[in-house]
Order: C-alpha cells, then structure tokens, then sequence
C-alpha cells in the first residue's frame, strides 16, 4: 500500500480508495465522500488507500457488546470501549444475541460497528446465567415474550434452548415443542428470526421442527438433526473458541459429574460434528460469543479456528464477512461492487489490508484501515 493519507476525526475527505476488492477480486477505485461510497470521481479527493486488500467489513454475529468478564451487565462507557476494540479489530457489523443493557445510545457514535440486536436472552428461573437473560416464571409466556423481544429488537430473538437442569444434573430442553412452535410462529409473524443457545442434543429436534432460523454453538448436533438443519436452511454459529473452554467448565462442575461427562464428550466430538456440518451443506457463519468467558475483540481467532475446522481459509474469511454480512442484513452487500452503494438503509462499511487474507487469515489481525459507516478511522494498536 502507498500514498494512504491519516484521517483526521471529523474529515469528510473526499478521499480516493484504490485496491483489490472481495469478494469480486477486482481492481477498482472508488471515491467516499460525506459517508457516501461512489465510482464518480470526486473533485479534491485525497488518496485514502492507495493498493491494498478491500473487505466488507468483518461480522460477528455472536457477540454481546454490552456485557463484560463474569457475564455481567456494563455501563455506556465500557460499552463504548468494547464497540470500539470490536471496530479496530475490523468487525463492522455485530448481532448482539442477547444483553442486559440498553446499547442505542453507541447508534448514534459516528464509526462504530453497526448493532443488531437480539433483546435479551429467554430463559426459566435458575436455568441460565442470572444477570443475563429474562426468566419466565410460566413456560406459556414464552410466546407474548418472544413477540415483545420482537418488536424491541432488530429482527432476532434469542431462546435458551438447553442449559443444566440441577435436579437431573445435566443438560435438558427449557421448553415443550407446542410452546416453541407458538413462539417462533409468533417472532415470524412480526418480520423478526429466532436463534438459540444450545450445547446438548435434546433440545434440537424441538426447535429445528418449530421452525428456527439459526443455532448457536450446536456441539450435540447428530446426524437427524443435521439432516433437519439442511432440509430447513438452519444455520450454524459454533463459536468454536467459545467451546474450547467446555474441559475448564466441565472441571468446574465437580457437583454433577454427568453434566461434567457430557460437556467432555461434546467437547471431543467437534471435530467429528463440524465436518458432518459442513459436509451437509449447513450455512456456517462467524461468531466468537465475547461478553463473559470470552474477550471483545477475538474474531480473527475465531476465523481461524473455522478455517481449521473445514472451511478453509477462503471459506472462513467469506463466513466472517461478506457471506455473514449477507445472511444478516438480508441483501448484497456490494452491488456493483461497491458495499452498500445505492442501498438506502446502507453504510459504507469496510476494511483495508496490506496483503490478501486469503492466503492467510493472520492477515485480519492487522487491518490498515477501517471504514465504519463511512467514517475512515485509523485502528488503535491493542496489545
């Protein structure tokens, strides 16, 4: 890369952007101006990146910007902290999937990652983290709660599907199939996709029948049920770096040696359900489930786990940007390629490397600039 200017907070530029850009691999030269992305040139515009490797801006779509290390609720500040970190480590676009805290307040923060959000986690009483979610005292509430969750959000809800249940001492489904099948009916309804926390394997069948969009972590998939993802277009976030941590959580369960067991085995498992997955043609996306056990900021460590798990680097790389970009904002991200140009609802999102990720996921962990919204913003060095 040469000729790359250093923008100044509050420069509109007009800045000229030459490089190669994903996923077409063409050469182009665009021009950014007031937010804008365009291929006319403008007059007075200042090379904001002369060569390089264009990305739509990375995506992960499990990240709880907003919650913080023992999974507790943060204050604006940390919130802002945590959307900036996310942003110099090239992630533009996120889906919450669940927080405690109301972060609007960061959608109206010039350059930072874009939020969709989930509302906040569903769950029973004593059947999740108790900071975190909203424990329905009548499973029948799942369905009003569902559509409330709905309609506050931006077109997810987030169900836990499994997590301990104390007096069986492992993992078991939190809710009926009837209720489910009402519930995701309901978010459908209203425009809004459901996706669940799920380790084990018996929750799956009654959520993949009552219509589910997506499954988080996914470790007790089983060939029925990765039949049932396929035949219904279901998709998958593993986040792979989040299950590395199952031996530690299983080392910590001393008082239900089966839930210990079973965590153990699901953990050996992966690699074995990963290549089922992928080999069924399930939709695989990028997500790293920062916010508690996990640091903000860890998605090139995800990516490089899914490239290690089967999809390649080529693969990874798409998962955690334009193809994830496109499965959750529902359109093509680079019409003509350009991202987001002529979209009314768009943002000039994306990422400048100095050489091609493809060959090497590394790569992500050194973006030389990021355009977050059509803001150019130099990303800070973070140890």
């Amino acid at each position: 890369m040469t000729g790359a200017a250093a923008p100044r907070p509050g420069d509109e530029g007009p800045w000229r952007i030459r490089g190669t850009a994903f996923p077409s691999g063409e050469r182009v030269e665009w021009y950014l101006h007031r937010g804008r992305l365009s291929t006319a040139p403008v007059a007075g515009a200042r090379d904001l990146c002369d060569g390089g490797w264009l990305l739509p801006g990375l995506v992960d779509a499990h990240c709880h910007v907003g919650v913080g290390r023992g999974s507790r609720g943060v204050g604006p500040d940390e919130c802002l902290a945590q959307a900036r970190l996310e942003r110099d480590r090239g992630v533009l676009l996120v889906r919450d999937c669940g927080v405690p805290v109301d972060t609007r307040g960061l959608d109206e923060v010039p350059g930072l990652p874009r939020i969709i959000r989930a509302g906040q986690h569903l769950a029973r009483p004593k059947r999740y983290l108790r900071e975190l979610g909203l424990a329905l005292d009548d499973p029948a509430q799942l369905p009003d709660a569902v559509e409330e969750q709905a309609r506050a959000g931006d077109g997810w809800v987030k169900l836990v599907g499994d997590w301990i249940d104390r007096s069986v001492g492992d993992l078991a489904p939190l809710w009926d199939d009837d209720i489910l099948a009402q519930a995701i009916a309901r978010a459908h309804a209203v425009g809004a996709r459901v996706t669940a926390h799920v380790f084990g394997e018996d929750a799956l069948p009654g959520l993949l029948r009552a219509g589910i969009d997506c499954i988080e972590h996914g470790t007790g998939l089983t060939a029925d049920t990765i039949d049932m993802m396929r035949s219904r277009g279901t998709a998958l976030v593993p986040t792979l770096i989040n299950i590395a941590n199952f031996p530690d959580i299983a080392d910590s369960a001393t008082r239900y040696p089966h839930y210990a067991r079973h965590m153990r085995a699901l953990h050996r498992r992966l690699g074995e359900t990963m290549r089922s997955v992928l080999d069924a043609g399930i939709p695989v996306y990028s997500g790293t489930d920062a916010g508690g056990m996990i640091d903000h900021g860890r998605i090139v460590d995800e990516v490089e786990a899914l490239a290690a798990a089967g999809l390649g680097t080529e693969g990874a790389v798409a998962a955690a940007s334009w193809r994830g970009r496109r499965w959750l904002t529902g359109a093509d991200e680079s019409p003509g390629g350009l991202y987001g140009l002529d979209r009314e609802e768009s943002r000039a999102d994306l990422v400048v490397y100095s050489a091609d990720p493809r060959d090497d996921p590394g790569v992500l962990r050194a973006p030389a600039l990021v355009v977050a919204g059509g803001v150019p913003v130099a990303p800070a060095v973070h140890a």
